[in-house]
């Protein structure tokens, strides 16, 4: 469990990220405990979080980087990543965004639809390269998250259908600067049980065993990442189960020799390790309810706007034998939405107390927004 450090709050504008970075270790730790096979290779979710401080963890403990644009393979280099361990996926490349990618010589081009099949093909003919992708299959399989969070059913707008993949894979072995070496799969973020996971390697395993009686087989399988974190209890569940999530894998699914695994987890890396700190502004007594007004907003953490999503709200040093209220907790932003958490049962709050917004690591910092000419917060670390 995180322990905050109040005195050293009192000195700091509100709000901020915090983050805490031997937990952050911990999970990575974990992770290369539990990937820990010869032809397994993690590479990390950047669009979580691009935090500099947490990159560079990232980078030490050895992860390689899944990209969905041109700034995050920018973010990537920067942050000093090698290229060979960088992957860019994403529906929509722009030509200088494959520019780059084929100019630093990616790892692969997880590849959406025909059409960006023959535009890297042409963009890499011209400048003399050879683009290496992987295809990205829509495999129909409902993993049971959020829609705004589903990509793996056959109505989302990611991935090639299984219909047209005879169809793309054939015209990929025949373009004169694309190698095909792989396939890509993923299924939707924030799964917490492994069932999906196992119904994802039973289709891999068909759809490679077909091909590989046509005579084609991939060097890399890229099953994506998808793997939740426990939102409601961040403190009892910090860590996400990674030795069942790798598990699932190695029990299930069929590799042949000198077949790659790959996974793109982003989530379950960081999102335990942040946390958005805020202050009380006023307590306001409604007709039937209370509101905790706090200054933080929708701003800083969009998750429950947009997804309808609930993170554990969490007082800082909370008032001995306080009574437990319920309280709507709600931030400054004109809009309705900007509710992190209604009916929340808390210790009774006044105006300048200290609250923790947890599990906020993975899509708070990188979404904050200037809406309502706020300001960005800052980023404080507990090392």
């Amino acid at each position: 469990m995180t322990n905050f450090p109040l005195e050293e709050f009192k000195a700091l504008r509100t709000p901020f990220y915090y983050y805490d970075i031997e937990l952050l270790r911990k999970t990575l730790d974990e992770i290369n405990i539990h990937s820990n096979y010869d032809n397994y290779h993690v590479h990390y979710a950047i669009k979580a979080n691009v935090n500099a401080v947490i990159l560079e963890e990232i980078r030490k403990a050895g992860l390689g980087v899944d990209c969905v644009s041109g700034g995050e393979i920018e973010a990537a280099l920067n942050a000093g990543f090698d290229a060979q361990k960088i992957v860019f996926a994403g529906v929509g490349k722009s030509d200088w965004e494959i520019e780059l990618g084929l100019q630093h010589n990616i790892a692969c081009f997880n590849v959406e639809s025909i059409e960006e099949l023959s535009v890297i093909n042409s963009i890499a003919h011209k400048m003399g390269k050879t683009a290496r992708v992987a295809l990205r299959v829509n495999p129909n399989i409902d993993a049971h998250t959020h829609h705004y969070i589903t990509t793996g059913l056959a109505e989302n707008k990611f991935g090639i259908n299984l219909e047209a993949l005879d169809n793309v894979i054939d015209l990929a072995l025949n373009m004169e600067n694309i190698k095909l070496q792989g396939l890509h799969f993923h299924i939707g973020s924030q799964i917490t049980i492994n069932e999906p996971f196992k119904i994802l390697c039973d289709k891999i395993n068909e759809l490679t065993a077909k091909y590989a009686a046509k005579g084609v087989t991939f060097k890399t399988i890229n099953v994506g990442g998808g793997l939740g974190i426990d939102y409601e209890n961040p403190s009892q569940n910090p860590i996400p189960d990674f030795k069942g999530y790798f598990n699932t894998f190695h029990e299930n699914i069929k590799l042949g020799d000198n077949q790659e695994l790959h996974f793109e987890l982003g989530r379950s890396v960081v999102g335990q390790c942040g946390s958005l700190i805020s202050r009380v502004l006023y307590v306001k007594h409604g007709t039937s309810k209370k509101f905790a007004i706090i200054d933080a907003g929708f701003t800083e953490l969009i998750r429950p706007a947009l997804y309808q999503a609930h993170h554990a709200i969490t007082p800082i040093a909370p008032r001995v034998d306080a009574p437990l209220t319920k309280y709507d907790v709600v931030g400054p932003i004109c809009e309705s939405s900007d509710c992190f958490g209604e009916d929340e049962l808390l210790p009774q709050l006044e105006r300048g107390d200290f609250i923790a917004i947890q599990s906020a690591g993975a899509y708070g910092e990188i979404m904050a927004s200037q809406y309502n000419c706020r300001r960005l917060p800052m980023s404080i670390y507990k090392r």
